[in-house]
């Protein structure tokens, strides 16, 4: 077999390239060359091989004509219609055979191949749009082996250049909105390994995402037996650091691939299900290579690999794209827990620098509270990985007070990972020190302010109320009023940190937490009377407190709601006007907004509606994302739902008022069985007592983060017009760039520093879209790599009728399934059953027009399970994979109360 060191001639290098290129840019040699390129240089085995460059590519292609041809029929193609996806295919791949390759291409091939000795060959498609973010381009376009003369190489490169429109290649870049004139094709020309067993290796376990772990699956003869599919290969599991053998599963190995001297291949067939493909050595020398890879790629990797006449080769290396990337915490290998708290406010996308910085400096507050000095550049809770953020759980694992909020609070937002944790708390990793109270010194002063305030709340529970929103007010005023003053850059950068540190958790916290501690814990007892009285009483079910929570006043969410939908009623007045505005596109009515000319009673609602509302929006908790009142759409989108509702006893403030009737009943119903079962009149005056704190301060779950949300809104307002500064200066493309600035970087460009800030920005913004394509996203991290992906799975019988998930408003409805990804898209028509990943505030007015409420993740006390039990909507929260298993257009029942939801059709 030939070096890989060998050299190209100057005279046909134009096309070709040789293994070792220092010209091993993605845009010229593709993934996999440059993959191979690298490892070369860096001493690995790899089979000697010459890259066509994707010049080849482009100048075949244009010389055949079908140059932008290609793309055009590409996209105007749907990719879902399987019949004329591949009769595309076919048409766009037969022109590549029947076109001439110019001369000059072939010239410089073949003198490369005569440069390797004209030995057999792989010939490997490399393509430019490789392996981002949770994508893997593996197996979209062909390889072909054992090529062994210069016709069947012409052929094969042909083949591969074509196989990039392929029908699998096309949906593929369809589904993840790859751009099709962008990409383009590169072709290795490798050394035929003869292989004796071959086969592929993750230096990370695949299924678990543990970085510590390798596993190799191996075959006897050529690898494209088990990369077809067509071989049961052996399975190993190793420790990576010990190279110790975890687990061996032997595959029947039945087919075996080799190549003919003629070319091509032969397959044969034998049962070698008692023979170990791999010695314990070459398990143990394969995985200390594929360790090495890892460290050079500093990332782990998916290899191919063969042995022949004992000697290791390596075929190719990529990145494992379906790893979740594990959030950062210096070089210690002392484990850590890490929870997702996109999981438990219900934003699963990225967040944009600023909103991440902002996040972390929030939480420096919390830090703050309890006179620990932190800042967002140091505070030890928030940490990003694939630019989410993750709350560092490991010390309340191992704190018995934090192991307390595990049992309790956290099936209470995040039922999936309070599952998970349930089974790490027996690992000896995380168990408990011997038990101190010197752990709850920092905190016992502002717990026992907390307790105080609690007791005054639960006591006096209307002059609280009063008295929280009177604090609010003035709180959000002090902070408008800093904000008027800080007129440069980096005044408003102070003042985004003082928000952070002093203005938002460490004043809304003791304000917020006692009035809602007081109204659930008063729901909380409830709850255990009523399902202690359904066990004799049938009037009662154990569901019945949770009635009591229909129609909460202080609620500023349904408040917000409410609002909404009188806007919409303000419109529907004139029946031409509410005609003409829900026939009109969402888009064009924002637009005319932002301009001022709607008609001007609706312009006017409109107007006050986001005067009061305008800094909410999606994924609100990052400070980077739009608000409504910089684009109104979503907003729009839900009035024209809105107008779609018919019927007096189904508009949203009617259905208030019953939500009210009914709560009331349910207390009179529950107090009525408290005296028959108890001493009357203590059981009614019990349960009468509880239940007005419930009514009272239950809805202040909603109002610290409404507060922090109109802080965010005024601070950000306040930056736009820096970043609008700065895009008159030439600094920005626009004023919203500043956000995907860091706020040390803002710093650094608040003093006048010199920087590329535009491509920055732009490198940024393109890595958001392609993280926004990453799916799952895990409700659960550990430091070695280990994701917790599944939410609450049945301890029954499998039945692919009915999913599970957490009963979180109850009720049972049927009705027709709507899968939403962004409230924008919803178009939502009356009693539809909402299916979406997870939400927050930015949602709820959805929920005016749904019939009932299907979340990914979430549990009781998220924003989704509180407002839709406000509206007497069912719904269940965290049902693994919902979006992937329920389909548009579907019937289904779901069981608010059970947490079943029961495919009709």
């Amino acid at each position: 077999m030939t070096d890989s060191n060998s050299q190209l001639s100057p005279h046909y290098r134009k096309f070709c390239l040789p293994l070792r290129t220092s010209d091993s840019e993605l845009v010229n040699v593709g993934g996999k060359g440059q993959n191979l390129a690298l490892l070369v240089r860096a001493g690995f085995p790899v089979p000697d091989a010459f890259i066509i460059a994707t010049g080849a590519y482009h100048t075949f292609v244009e010389n055949a004509g079908l140059t932008g041809w290609m793309a055009a029929e590409a996209d105007a193609i749907d990719a879902g219609e399987q019949f004329a996806l591949s009769a595309l295919s076919d048409k766009l791949r037969d022109s590549f055979k029947t076109a001439d390759v110019p001369g000059e291409i072939v010239t410089d091939i073949l003198t490369a191949y005569a440069g390797l000795g004209r030995p057999a060959v792989a010939v490997r498609s490399s393509a430019t749009a490789e392996d981002l973010p949770g994508m893997s381009f593996a197996g979209q376009q062909d390889t072909v082996l054992n090529v062994v003369d210069d016709d069947s190489l012409m052929r094969a490169v042909i083949e591969c250049w074509s196989s990039l429109w392929t029908a699998r290649a096309i949906a593929y870049r369809a589904r993840n909105q790859i751009d099709n004139a962008t990409v383009s094709l590169a072709v290795v020309v490798q050394q035929m390994v003869p292989s004796e067993t071959s086969g592929v290796l993750f230096t990370a376990n695949p299924l678990t995402g543990k970085r510590s772990e390798t596993v190799i699956d191996a075959t006897f003869g050529l690898g494209e037996a088990l990369v077809s599919g067509q071989v049961e290969p052996d399975h190993y599991v190793v420790d990576s650091a010990s190279r110790r053998i975890l687990r061996i599963e032997l595959g029947a190995k039945a087919t075996v691939m080799q190549g003919e001297a003629a070319g091509g291949l032969s397959t044969e067939q034998a049962d070698r299900s008692r023979e170990q493909a791999l010695s314990d050595d070459q398990i143990a020398q394969l995985t200390e290579l594929g360790q090495e890879v890892a460290r050079l790629y500093q990332d782990p990797q998916d290899i191919e690999w063969a042995f022949a006449g004992g000697k290791l080769f390596l075929l190719q290396s990529r990145p494992i794209t379906s790893l979740f990337p594990v959030p950062s915490l210096g070089a210690d290998d002392d484990p850590k827990v890490f929870v997702s708290l996109g999981a438990i406010q219900g934003i699963m996308g990225p967040f944009t620098p600023l909103g991440m910085d902002m996040l972390r400096g929030l939480f420096a507050g919390i830090s703050r509270i309890f006179s620990l000095d932190a800042s967002m550049y140091d505070q030890p809770l928030i940490h990003a990985a694939a630019d989410r953020p993750w709350i560092h759980v490991t010390g309340a694992l191992r704190n018995p007070l934090g192991r307390l909020i595990f049992d309790r609070a956290l099936p209470l937002v995040e039922p999936g990972a309070a599952l998970a944790i349930r089974d790490l708390k027996s690992a000896p990793q995380f168990q408990p020190p011997q038990i101190s109270i010197r752990f709850l010194q920092p905190a016992l002063p502002f717990l026992l302010r907390l307790l105080k305030s609690v007791a005054q709340a639960f006591f006096n529970p209307d002059a609280i109320a009063q008295n929280v929103r009177i604090a609010a007010e003035e709180h959000v005023a002090c902070l408008s009023d800093r904000s008027r003053r800080a007129q440069t850059l980096d005044e408003r950068l102070d003042l985004c940190e003082w928000l952070c540190y002093n203005a938002a958790f460490p004043r809304l916290l003791p304000l917020f937490i006692p009035p809602i501690v007081a109204g659930y814990a008063s729901l909380h007892l409830l709850n255990r009377i009523a399902a202690k009285l359904s066990l004799t009483d049938s009037e009662i079910s154990p569901q019945t407190a949770l009635v009591l929570t229909r129609s909460l006043s202080n609620n500023v969410t349904t408040k917000m709601d409410l609002e909404l939908w009188d806007v919409a009623f303000r419109i529907g007045k004139d029946e031409n006007a509410a005609s003409s505005f829900a026939a009109a596109d969402a888009s064009a009515l924002a637009h005319q907004f932002k301009e001022k000319k709607l008609p001007a009673a609706i312009q006017d609602a409109l107007e006050k509606f986001l005067k009061r509302y305008g800094m909410r929006g999606l994924a609100e908790l990052d400070f980077g994302q739009p608000r409504w009142r910089e684009h109104p759409g979503p907003i729009i989108s839900a009035l024209q739902s809105f107008l779609s509702i018919t019927g007096e006893d189904l508009t949203p403030d009617r259905q208030f008022l019953l939500g009210e009737q009914e709560a009331a009943q349910a207390q009179e119903r529950l107090a009525a069985a408290a005296d028959r079962a108890w001493v009357a009149p203590l059981g009614g005056w019990l349960v009468r007592l509880l239940a007005k704190r419930v009514r009272a301060l239950a809805g202040f779950r909603e109002s610290p983060k409404f507060t922090i949300i109109r802080l965010f809104g005024t601070v950000r307002s306040t930056l736009l017009e820096s970043g609008q500064r700065l895009t008159d200066n030439g600094a920005l493309d626009r004023p919203e760039d500043l956000f995907y600035l860091t706020m040390r970087e803002l710093r650094t460009l608040a003093l006048g520093a010199p920087g590329d800030w535009k491509k920055l920005v732009r490198t940024r913004r393109l890595a958001e879209r392609n993280e926004l394509r990453r799916r799952p996203i895990p409700r659960l991290l550990l430091s070695d790599g280990t994701a917790f992906y599944a939410g609450i799975t049945p301890a029954a019988p499998d039945d692919d009728s009915l999913l599970f998930g957490s009963g979180v408003s109850p009720g049972l409805v049927e009705g027709t399934v709507k899968v939403v990804y962004n409230p924008l898209e919803a178009a939502l028509e009356p009693g539809d059953i909402l299916v979406c990943p997870g939400t927050d505030p930015a949602w709820t007015p959805l929920f005016l027009t749904a019939g009932g409420l299907v979340m990914e993740v979430g549990g009781m006390m998220t924003h989704g399970s509180v407002v839709a039990r406000e509206y007497g909507i069912p719904a269940v929260a965290g049902v693994d994979r919902a979006t992937e298993l329920l389909q548009t257009g579907q019937e289904v029942r779901v069981d608010g109360s059970s947490g079943q939801i029961e495919m009709l059709g």
